[in-house]
């Protein structure tokens, strides 16, 4: 018998184990791109409530890549969102230099109102 075979039906390579041909199935190799606390969160998600998705992500070799892509998005969303909240609320570094207190307060007001809209928007769908 022969120690491997091909089927040209399926595309697969077999490996003869024992008495029996198993196919030769490996995972590709994913790029490694750090993956941030919002590819966190939404790893957590998909895991919970998705499946599907996250296997489907996890055997075709892209999970690193998908939870590293929804990271950066998250990033770039929450830093535009901040920023228009800061700039229609009037929180300028003049009221920084003005009132430290009450300008980390609006901030972090501002800071807790974009990670709802992330959240809600590209972590938890």
């Amino acid at each position: 018998m022969e120690k491997t075979i091909y089927d040209e039906s399926n595309g697969l390579w077999y490996e003869l184990r024992g008495d029996y041909y198993i196919p030769c199935l490996t995972v590709r190799a994913q790029a490694e791109r750090p993956i941030g606390i919002w590819g966190q969160r939404h790893l957590r998600y998909i895991r919970q409530h998705r499946k599907a998705l996250y296997t489907e992500l996890l055997t075709g070799g892209r999970l690193n890549t998908y939870l590293a892509d929804v990271n950066d998005q998250a990033e770039k969303q929450m830093l535009l969102l901040t920023k228009q909240m800061a700039e229609r609320e009037g929180v300028t570094e003049q009221l920084k230099a003005q009132d430290q207190m009450l300008w980390v307060q609006r901030m972090n007001s501002i800071r807790d109102r974009a990670m709802e809209i992330v959240n809600s928007e590209l972590i938890n769908n």
